[in-house]
């Protein structure tokens, strides 16, 4: 991180840079602070967020970022981190960047701190379009819940308290974008159009799980699908090599092969979908910490099979089969195939997460299969002066 050390002082309100281990330590604990009295958040691991927010994050290899504390009385009351991502400046200007890692408790002072800072850093470097939250970019987690609070997260989407949207807005920031998050119970029933297609295709597709014996070879495809599949999104930024290698690691210790599918056409993948359980379902229990018996508890679950939602964050149909019947039955047989594989799981509802709101045909698809809009989160935009 490249800091500044200017501090924001009103009267015992403080503001400072993140520049230590121990004022990381600080920025991490943040959160256990605000969400004290909110029994919906589901306490991250700390582990996993010092990894996240140290210079091993492969963000860094075409990033830079900052972060802050506040204090108030010398006790951490609230963070937030600011960030440049060259990728995101080559496809959208040179004059963008975000803020993101934003946890404060309900009090404006605080609140408008904290983004005076990420804003004055990012000014520093020629921003003049602010979006965010992400953390640290879109292919991580991002937005703020304005709708479904009365329910945790699943795994690697967040949470956020009542005020967040209320205070961004009255510091100036307006909504940019709506993403959803959707549920199914996995015994659905197929709808007979996707029946139809999926028989129709069924000879030049073939839907299998990943090969473990060529990991890393079959993530590399499933990086390729995405970054095609989705370069003409809204926010799109594509996903490195060592940033899905990075994904790569966390799947192959704790996802099934069979959570990972890739639909070929004429034997060139064409398609994906991976699934992860939802592992939220423990974290609930281990208030941050995997050890010492965190992990043997996650393994014993997933051994099991006691974990029984899912969430799919990730999937796509290249670009060439969009708009085309066999791009339909494409996005079918893999939205399908959750139904399938949390049936001989113990998976009894999956989330599927983000979805924009302005996707028309995804939505219409989930709409199809008798899944639910049950959260909504907000990207907020603001254009400094």
């Amino acid at each position: 991180m490249n800091a500044n050390r200017k501090e924001t002082n009103n009267a015992s309100l403080t503001v400072r840079p993140v520049t230590s281990r121990r004022e990381m330590g600080n920025f991490i604990d943040v959160p256990w602070r605000v969400y004290s009295n909110i029994p919906q958040w589901i306490p991250p691991l700390r582990l996993e967020q010092r990894l996240h927010y140290s210079r091993f994050n492969p963000f860094l290899k075409h990033g830079e970022w900052q972060a802050w504390v506040a204090y108030n009385n010398n006790q951490p009351v609230g963070r937030i981190s600011a960030q440049i991502d060259t990728l995101h400046r080559q496809r959208y200007g040179a004059d963008t960047g975000h803020f993101g890692a934003l946890e404060c408790i309900n009090d404006p002072a605080v609140f408008s701190a904290l983004l005076l800072h990420a804003e004055a850093w990012l000014a520093a470097r020629r921003t003049r379009h602010i979006s965010g939250p992400f953390n640290l970019s879109i292919n991580q987690e991002c937005g703020v819940l304005v709708e479904g609070f009365d329910s945790p997260p699943v795994i690697m989407m967040p949470h956020s308290p009542r005020w967040y949207n209320v205070l961004l807005e009255s510091n100036g920031y307006q909504p940019a974008k709506d993403l959803l998050a959707y549920r199914v119970n996995v015994d659905f029933e197929a709808p007979r159009v996707m029946r139809a297609l999926i028989r129709k295709f069924s000879s030049q597709v073939r839907l299998r799980p990943l090969n473990h014996k060529k990991f890393y070879e079959e993530i590399e495809i499933l990086r390729n699908i995405f970054n095609d599949a989705w370069s003409e999104n809204w926010g799109f930024v594509p996903f490195t090599e060592a940033e899905f290698a990075e994904l790569g690691k966390s799947l192959r210790l704790l996802v099934p092969d069979d959570f990972i599918q890739i639909a070929e056409v004429n034997n060139i993948p064409a398609a994906f979908m991976v699934a992860l359980p939802n592992f939220n379902e423990v974290f609930t229990e281990l208030n941050g910490r995997l050890f010492p018996f965190g992990w043997l508890k996650l393994m014993k679950k997933i051994k099991l099979r006691e974990i029984h939602t899912a969430r799919i964050p990730l999937m796509g149909v290249r670009k060439q089969f969009h708009h085309t019947p066999l791009g339909m039955a494409l996005a079918f047989m893999v939205i399908d195939a959750p139904r399938r594989i949390g049936l001989n799981r113990g998976i009894k509802e999956v989330e599927m997460s983000w979805i924009l709101e302005d996707n028309k045909a995804m939505r219409g698809m989930l709409d199809s299969i008798g899944s639910k809009q049950y959260k909504r989160y907000r990207i907020y935009t603001k254009t400094l002066q």
